[in-house]
């Protein structure tokens, strides 16, 4: 009877390895570059001053005190009304005097009118002609305030991203290596065994 050698093997598989290295990135963002101003508003100011007038013409007036200018006009005018009154009187006096013949007492009736000191009665003082004699005007001037506010001035400057970049790496190495083990047996007395490695 013919006997058929027994076979026996074992088969390992291989195995790769895979190694792999991610990629970096790294990124950064520098701030931008702000400048900012601001110009001073423009300030105008127009001011007209307050302004007081006191007038005492009249009340002064009513004291005897007068300008110069009124107190020459009226100087003159009294001087004028004076010389025509002394005119007159001397025309009616001489008038008189030629009726002398006539009878009467007409130089010492003359005499008496002209007397140089007449009696004149005296007042109290002196007292305003009017609540209203000083004349007192106030204009309490303006102040024009204009103001112009100026915009700031913003000057930005963006800066561009920074960018680090890395690779990655893959690694691919033989994890194990393929074996391929064969045992005959081809009697008794004969043993073969192949060990055989790919």
């Amino acid at each position: 009877m013919l006997q058929l050698p027994q076979v026996h093997y074992h088969i390992q598989r291989g195995k790769i390895g895979i190694q792999t290295q991610d990629a970096q990135v790294n990124m950064s963002q520098p701030e931008a570059d702000l400048r900012i101003s601001q110009p001073e508003a423009d300030l105008d100011i127009n001011y007209r001053p307050s302004k007081l007038t006191i007038d005492q013409t009249e009340a002064l007036r009513d004291m005897g005190i007068i300008s110069t200018e009124e107190s020459v006009r009226k100087s003159a005018n009294e001087g004028l009304q004076e010389a025509f009154e002394g005119i007159s009187r001397r025309a009616r006096e001489g008038t008189q005097m030629q009726r002398i013949e006539n009878g009467g007492d007409v130089i010492p009736h003359i005499a008496k009118e002209n007397r140089p000191f007449a009696r004149q009665d005296f007042t109290i003082g002196w007292i305003p002609s009017s609540q209203f004699a000083v004349k007192i005007d106030y204009d309490p001037g303006d102040v024009d305030i204009n103001v112009q506010k100026n915009e700031p001035i913003i000057d930005a400057q963006a800066n561009k991203p920074h960018f680090n970049y890395h690779e990655g790496d893959v690694n691919i190495y033989l994890q194990q290596a393929p074996h391929l083990e064969i045992d005959v047996d081809i009697d008794t007395w004969r043993h073969h065994h192949y060990d055989i490695k790919i």
